[in-house]
């Protein structure tokens, strides 16, 4: 074995000691921690070889990963929260799935050293980006349910990344965050729900607009209707407006309309100011 494959193979070791998880096909941990930087490189390297194969970079591990995360969080927290209602557990989930904290997830382990970055994204602090720390997450999420599929079955295929989600995932944020929403600090926010909904299906960002002000000074109505700007900075149609006393409390309204667009489920809670 030479110089280069014994480092690697040191540093597979690294994380995988840091994931709780040994891959049996390492090659699947080594696509998720490909950046499509480095895999561009890569291709230009060898341009014939990589028109006829996969893409190299963890993009299409991202998509999966995302889902199989999704999922086991979900059970997690359909077991542990069995008096929760939909809405409840959909806002937890959320949290817990988000980009945000994915990213911090990844730099709690380390990911950020393990990663495969071509020169250009190495130099300009690649390795601290929550986008890429993020994605390269969910990346090896699904390499590991991957791996650990290959001979034990779906359910089989799960546990990996049940364990792993137990322990840096569902430990005690997750119980700090479900104590907020049980005790009230967190329900009626419509804007944080949106945002961490937004952030948890890639949606886009939500952009709030007044649109009008009617009535007297101390009788101001205000109007206000949401858009969302989309990763190119587009901002779309308005898919919901709400009316307040305060800007605020319009854009909470509008928030709050949009959420029940967006997961088909009613709103209840009375919108607070944030």
């Amino acid at each position: 074995m030479c110089a280069s494959a014994l480092g690697q193979s040191a540093e597979l070791s690294s994380l995988e000691a840091a994931l709780g998880y040994t891959f049996a096909r390492p090659e699947l941990l080594i696509r998720a921690l490909t950046h499509r930087s480095q895999a561009y490189e890569l291709a230009m390297e060898s341009p014939g070889k990589a028109e006829e194969s996969e893409p190299a970079d963890n993009e299409r591990l991202e998509f999966l990963g995302d889902a199989v995360l999704g999922l086991v969080v979900a059970e997690s927290l359909y077991l542990r929260h069995p008096s929760w209602q939909e809405g409840e557990l959909t806002r937890l989930r959320a949290q817990l799935v988000s980009r945000r904290n994915m990213a911090i997830v990844a730099q709690a382990i380390g990911l950020g050293d393990h990663l495969l970055l071509g020169k250009g994204e190495d130099r300009s602090g690649g390795r601290r980006k929550s986008a890429i720390l993020a994605n390269a997450m969910e990346a090896v999420i699904a390499a590991m349910y991957l791996d650990g599929g290959k001979s034990a079955g779906t359910d089989g295929a799960l546990q990996p990344v049940r364990e792993f989600a137990r322990k840096h995932i569902l430990g005690q944020a997750a119980d700090e965050l479900a104590r907020e929403l049980r005790s009230g600090a967190a329900l009626g926010d419509h804007k944080s729900a949106l945002q961490e909904y937004l952030q948890a299906t890639h949606a886009g960002l939500p952009v709030y607009l007044v649109e009008s002000e009617s009535g007297p000074d101390h009788r101001k109505r205000f109007h206000v209707e949401l858009r969302l700007r989309d990763a190119d900075g587009e901002v779309g149609e308005s898919l919901a407006s709400g009316m307040g006393r305060t800007k605020k409390k319009a854009e909470q309204e509008a928030a709050r309309r949009t959420l029940e667009l967006l997961t088909g489920r009613s709103t209840t809670e009375e919108p607070v100011e944030s």
